[in-house]
């Protein structure tokens, strides 16, 4: 996109803010933000600082997800049973899919991928018994190794939302994202 996208606007907040809320709403407390090394990682810890979120660093920001997954994987508690799993660019997902995920959870489901219209998306909730294999994800194909490893105890769940399956990978993503969800264009940016 060649812009920073946790620190765009969406709505009255940014992306990354966005989410956080989302996930907070849907029941999740402890939310760990994965940074990678470099300038942005400050500017998104001060912008985040009274998010009461903790922080991973990711210290190779050219790396696959897999190492960003592990690194917040490290940084939860022993205690942590379960995590959810997702990118910072699916700022619209409602926290009603994350309470959904979480209900398959404590219902027995160990591996939880939302469907939307049979497409797959995040976030993904996994249950901790998988810690050591998020930790050792296969870079190349990250959680989908997981959960073909482990077909057997993979729920897809359909959800009443297609911001499952919706990221912002692009600009014109992104502003038809942000029209959608609030009826108007995102206020014009300057690319970094």
């Amino acid at each position: 996109m060649g812009a920073f996208k946790p620190l765009l606007p969406f709505g009255p907040k940014t992306v990354i803010e966005a989410c956080i809320d989302n996930l907070r709403d849907g029941g999740i407390q402890n939310i760990v933000v994965v940074v990678s090394q470099g300038p942005r990682a400050e500017d998104l810890k001060e912008h985040l600082k009274h998010a009461g979120v903790s922080f991973a660093l990711n210290p190779d920001p050219r790396s696959e997800m897999s190492d960003s997954i592990a690194c917040g994987v490290r940084e939860l508690s022993g205690e942590t049973r379960a995590v959810i799993i997702t990118p910072a660019d699916y700022a619209a997902v409602p926290a009603s899919v994350v309470e959904t995920l979480v209900r398959e959870w404590r219902a027995g489901a160990k591996l939880v991928k939302p469907t939307w219209k049979e497409r797959g998306g995040h976030p993904v909730l996994v249950d901790l018994d998988f810690r050591d294999e998020l930790i050792h994800l296969d870079p190349h194909s990250g959680l989908k190794t997981l959960f073909t490893d482990h077909e057997d105890q993979l729920t897809r769940l359909p959800v009443d939302s297609n911001y499952i399956a919706r990221d912002m990978d692009t600009w014109d993503d992104y502003r038809a994202l942000h029209q959608e969800v609030f009826g108007v264009p995102p206020p014009p940016i300057q690319p970094d």
